[in-house]
């Protein structure tokens, strides 16, 4: 028996990490209503800091703790102040999860460029021998996790309930508008709130950081799970964020210990799906909190750029040209940028299908990875186990993954706003543990070795040239055939439904099956282009595809711009082939991609696309106005 108190035991405690970071969660989406991703960034950034003041600087532990905590308590508010109290009446909820997933990978790219990527372990508090209770051994370091995490509960109920700033918070939180009116500054509300989260999270990190070795991507993991805690409790509820943290804790370490951790991440992304499934607002949720995506109500969308349809078309006549002259301008010693032009072209097909969900019809999805870690894995399995012939290979692999959208659809079809994003994310991460623990079929981290070119009958696409026409002529079609399919009332129906979905149903459009269609076409899409990645590469492994690539994909379609089919083309142009040109700063990557898609929510929302359509339509503007003036002045001289 126990055995299976050691284990509860052993949970708790994880699960406690879990409820700090979910507290920290819940506290700053009561207040404002954002998600913000960047809560493990911060965990980790004030661990390893803790480290380097005590390691390399000779400071003592619990002083290098409070000056790593103080300082990232700053950093918290510092990005809270001019980032993300800048985005609060621009951005929709789901939009500024994006922009604090952004937030993130700039602070894991910052932590990979001080500290690398090696992992870092503080000293205990109290010593690492274990405690004996009744046959149970307890680490010291857990006593005190559960010591902080209940001082912290304490303390924030205590500031909400008893004091005029928690009375504040609450009025900003419960209805925004009558706070302002009021004269309760919600500037000053929200980066208080970004600050004090902040400070949760770092002290979760130092507390956390004997017992748990950290790296600089730590912070995703921890961001993830404390998400998917606190909507598993209840989104802005104390109670909950803490019940689900544990829960979470439990779960996990029961599943590790009687199946794998593979299987203990199945079960953990199965208990969510099924929250989401049929108690959406969470275990604890209660009436008084505020809807999770009543941003997506009053806050515009990123907005869509439409250049007239001439001057779309000769664009687009030019383009072509150019990329099907490409090749042949490049010298023998730069045909290694052929390659790069592929892969850019491969993730660009992900992306058109990440565009039509995202851009026109306003639905969030952190998991396009996952579909191409279907079709690559589907594909390339079949491909070099059965000998199944490239092309039927990828066309069952885009079937398949037709197959799991459908049933995801059917999951989520009630979902929007943060709900959708956080489902998507747990499918994601769910296939990711699948390709790493189903090594008779995916080879495990290894990966799959000795995937053949891709053919079409007696024709291998097996040199980088003919490879690259294959996909330039594949993008081509889906161009022409979605531009046609946007101009129906498919398309139509679709930008009702970004625009206000009750609107929409309201005027008789079929809500859920034209948000069933636009998804099942973005996984499609996204199967196609992971079948040629992996047909590409001629090797598959779940690194190439993991959660960091759906960041990735996401973070294209924002620099290059929603809703316009293109644009994502210059953003996978840039986060792929300025990483190759720029080599010598390659460890640099992270921390740009997530700088860029930062400035590009901040700058450029309708990305670099809709800036330069905008900027040549204000140009045509000023020269008709201009000719308008002259034949008024001929005429009048006349």
């Amino acid at each position: 028996m126990m055995d299976p108190i050691q284990i509860l035991v052993g949970g708790l405690f994880v699960g406690s990490i879990f409820a700090m970071l979910a507290l920290s969660f819940s506290f700053v989406f009561r207040v404002t209503g954002v998600v913000n991703l960047a809560q493990g960034a911060f965990c980790v950034v004030s661990a390893l800091a803790a480290y380097t003041i005590h390691a390399d600087y000779g400071w003592s532990l619990p002083l290098a703790s409070l000056a790593a905590v103080f300082g990232t308590t700053l950093l918290g508010a510092l990005i809270g102040a001019s980032v993300l109290v800048r985005a609060l009446d621009r951005l929709s909820s789901s939009n500024i999860l994006m922009l604090t997933a952004g937030i993130m990978t700039l602070l894991e790219g910052a932590a990979f460029v001080i500290w690398g990527s090696q992992p870092y372990e503080l000293a205990p508090f109290s010593g690492d021998h274990p405690i004996d209770l009744a046959g149970i051994r307890i680490a010291p370091q857990g006593l005190w996790i559960v010591g902080f995490i209940s001082v912290a509960v304490l303390g924030v109920w205590l500031l909400l309930a008893k004091t005029s700033l928690g009375r504040t918070l609450r009025a900003c939180a419960g209805n925004p508008a009558a706070a302002r009116l009021m004269g309760i500054n919600l500037r000053n509300m929200s980066v208080f709130s970004f600050g004090l989260a902040a400070f949760l999270a770092a002290l979760g990190g130092v507390v956390v950081a004997p017992i748990l070795s950290l790296q600089f991507n730590t912070a995703t993991m921890f961001s993830v799970t404390a998400f998917i805690a606190m909507t598993i409790g209840g989104m802005g509820t104390f109670a909950g964020a803490i019940v689900g943290g544990l829960l979470l804790g439990v779960v996990g370490q029961g599943g590790v210990a009687y199946l794998s951790s593979m299987f203990g991440n199945m079960i953990t992304m199965a208990l969510l799906m099924a929250v989401l499934t049929f108690r959406p607002n969470g275990l604890l949720a209660s009436g008084r909190t505020r809807r999770a995506d009543v941003r997506v109500d009053v806050c515009a969308h990123i907005g869509i750029v439409r250049i007239p349809e001439r001057a779309g078309w000769m664009l687009t006549a030019c383009g072509a040209f150019g990329l099907l002259a490409l090749p042949q301008l490049l010298s023998a010693s730069q045909a290694g940028l052929i390659n790069t032009l592929v892969i850019t072209g491969i993730l660009f097909i992900s992306v058109i299908g990440l565009d039509l969900l995202m851009g026109y019809a306003g639905q969030a999805n952190l998991g396009q990875a996952g579909f191409m870690a279907i079709g690559g894995y589907s594909s390339a399995y079949l491909a070099t186990s059965f000998g199944v012939s490239p092309l039927l290979a990828l066309s069952a692999a885009m079937l398949i993954a037709l197959v799991c959208a459908l049933v995801l659809a059917l999951v989520t079809m009630r979902l929007r706003g943060l709900y959708l994003a956080l489902a998507t994310l747990a499918f994601g991460l769910l296939v990711d543990s699948l390709a790493v623990g189903l090594t008779d079929i995916t080879g495990g981290p290894s990966g799959l070795v000795g995937v053949p070119s891709f053919a079409v009958d007696s024709h291998s696409f097996d040199t980088q040239l003919s490879m690259y026409y294959l996909v330039i002529g594949l993008i081509a079609a889906l161009l022409l055939t979605l531009t046609g399919a946007l101009r129906s009332r498919f398309g139509r129906a679709l930008q009702a439904i970004r625009t206000d979905q009750i609107a929409a149903a309201a005027m008789g459009i079929n809500v859920p099956f034209y948000k069933a269609f636009a998804f099942v076409i973005c996984a499609v899409l996204g199967a196609l282009s992971g079948g040629l990645y992996a047909f590409n590469f001629h090797y598959l492994s779940p690194d190439m595809v993991d959660m960091s690539l759906s960041l990735a994909l996401v973070a294209m379609l924002i620099v290059g711009g929603e809703g316009t089919l293109v644009g994502g083309l210059f953003g996978a142009a840039l986060l792929t082939i300025a990483p190759i040109v720029f080599q010598p700063l390659a460890s640099y990557k992270m921390m740009a991609t997530g700088a860029i898609l930062v400035l590009s929510y901040l700058y450029l929302p309708t990305g670099v696309y809709g800036s330069l359509a905008q900027a040549a339509m204000r140009r045509a503007g000023r020269r008709r106005a201009s000719a308008t003036q002259k034949i008024g002045k001929r005429k009048v001289l006349e």
